[in-house]
C-alpha cells in the first residue's frame, strides 16, 4: 500500500559542515549514492537535478530552502519511470542538527497523499544514508552504493 511519508534519521560522528558538503558536492554525492549526483545553484527557487551516472535525469525539481550547513528542502519528482512520473511532485527535507561529536541529520520525504514513489524512496533512503555515515566516519562508502544502479526494465 502506497505511503504518505518516509522519515529517516542517523546520527554521524563529523561536523554539519562536512555533512552538508558530502550531500551537495557531486565528487561526495557520487560515492555514496550509486554513482548519482546532484546539480543545482543552491539557491531558493533554482532547479535541481539528481543526475545518473550516465548523464541521464534520475529526479529533478526546485530548490525551496537552503540554509547551509542545518537545512535543505526540496521539491521533487521523478523522471526515469512513468508511473512514478505521474505521481508528480514530492517534498524531501533534509535536516542537520549538531549533537556534541556528531550530527543528527534527519531526512523527510512526503507527497500530499499516498504514492507509489514515497514507497520506492523508502526503500533508497536507508541504503544511500547508511553509506553515506560510513564514508563520512571511515573513509569509505558502502560496497553498492558507490557504483551505478542497475538500471531497471521500465526506465
Amino acid at each position: 500500500m502506497p505511503q504518505q511519508s518516509f522519515v529517516y534519521v542517523t546520527y554521524i560522528r563529523t561536523t554539519a559542515e562536512k555533512l552538508w558538503e558530502a550531500l551537495i558536492t557531486p565528487e561526495f554525492t557520487r560515492q555514496f549514492w550509486f554513482g548519482f549526483h546532484q546539480e543545482s545553484t543552491w539557491k531558493p527557487g533554482s532547479s535541481w537535478k539528481l543526475v545518473t551516472s550516465d548523464g541521464r535525469v534520475a529526479d529533478a525539481g526546485e530548490v525551496l530552502e537552503c540554509d547551509p550547513p542545518k537545512r535543505l528542502v526540496l521539491k521533487w519528482h521523478h523522471e526515469l519511470n512513468p508511473e512514478l512520473k505521474a505521481d508528480g511532485d514530492t517534498r524531501c527535507t533534509m535536516m542537520i542538527e549538531p549533537d556534541g561529536e556528531m550530527v543528527k541529520l534527519t531526512i523527510t520525504h512526503e507527497a500530499e497523499r499516498p504514492i507509489t514513489l514515497i514507497d520506492k524512496v523508502s526503500g533508497g533512503w536507508p541504503a544511500i544514508l547508511s553509506s553515506l555515515k560510513s564514508m563520512l566516519e571511515t573513509g569509505k562508502a558502502l560496497p553498492r552504493t558507490h557504483v551505478s544502479a542497475p538500471r531497471r526494465a521500465a526506465e
